[in-house]
């Protein structure tokens, strides 16, 4: 239905600058609501089998963009996790409700970020990294990932108190979601997603995939640190407020 529909690319458009945008330049705080965006006007498995390609393409720009400025240690202790998490994401795709799984990642985002309100914010020193944490916050970041792209709030739950270099912080983030999102082409291809309507849409829509990408990475050297931190803390509680509505609507 998506390839010639203009009310699906009423929702599609905006939804995939946004997440180039969100990928490019603050580690995809925001990038996961284009599937909700997408889902207004089809069903949310197609959307995400549709982002999906776009998803990895936006990926292949950022490594290219941010190679050799990731850290490496904390993707050594998240990704092992998020190969558990995205098997069992798979084996959970039709049997799971979306707005069940909306609304937990919701819940998590927005404790999490009053966590950071109520522990002192920004003036908050860097943590130890946990190894435990990173991976469960990675487990849960494959499995959410999987079942409608929405892996970021877990994600940033271990790697934004850390305190890194900005760039440090998106350039991890978008390698780990190159990583991640390469994985979750073994279960998508294994239950029936990548039909030739959802992958010619995808192609249609891939251009403005990268044109977003471009704009994320241009902006990102034009804000400060502090000022990026802060945003990325405002776009998770947002995007976490947006999918508690979601899950109970």
């Amino acid at each position: 239905m998506p390839i010639g529909d203009p009310s699906f690319y009423l929702a599609a458009l905006p939804a995939i600058l946004i997440a180039g945008i969100s990928k490019g330049g603050f580690g995809g705080g925001i990038a996961l609501v284009a599937v909700p965006l997408m889902a207004l006007v089809i069903p949310p498995a197609q959307a995400a089998a549709v982002m999906l390609p776009i998803l990895i393409l936006m990926d292949a720009i950022g490594v290219v963009a941010y190679r050799r400025l990731f850290d490496m240690a904390a993707l050594r202790v998240m990704l092992p996790g998020a190969l558990v998490g995205i098997a069992l994401g798979g084996l959970a795709f039709d049997r799971l409700s979306p707005a069940a799984l909306r609304l937990i990642i919701g819940v998590i985002a927005l404790v999490f970020v009053a966590s950071y309100a109520c522990g002192g914010g920004a003036r908050r020193a860097a943590r130890k990294p946990s190894p435990w944490l990173g991976a469960l916050c990675g487990a849960i970041s494959g499995f959410t990932s999987t079942l409608a792209h929405a892996g970021s709030p877990p994600a940033q739950i271990y790697l934004l108190p850390l305190r890194v270099d900005k760039t440090v912080f998106v350039a991890t983030s978008v390698v780990f979601f190159a990583a991640v999102n390469l994985i979750k082409l073994v279960p998508y291809a294994l239950i029936g997603q990548f039909s030739a309507t959802n992958l010619l849409t995808a192609l249609i829509l891939a251009p403005l995939a990268a044109l977003g990408m471009v704009l994320g990475i241009r902006l990102h050297g034009l804000v400060d640190a502090a000022t990026f931190y802060r945003l990325c803390y405002v776009f998770v509680a947002l995007t976490g407020l947006k999918l508690i509505y979601d899950g109970l609507t």
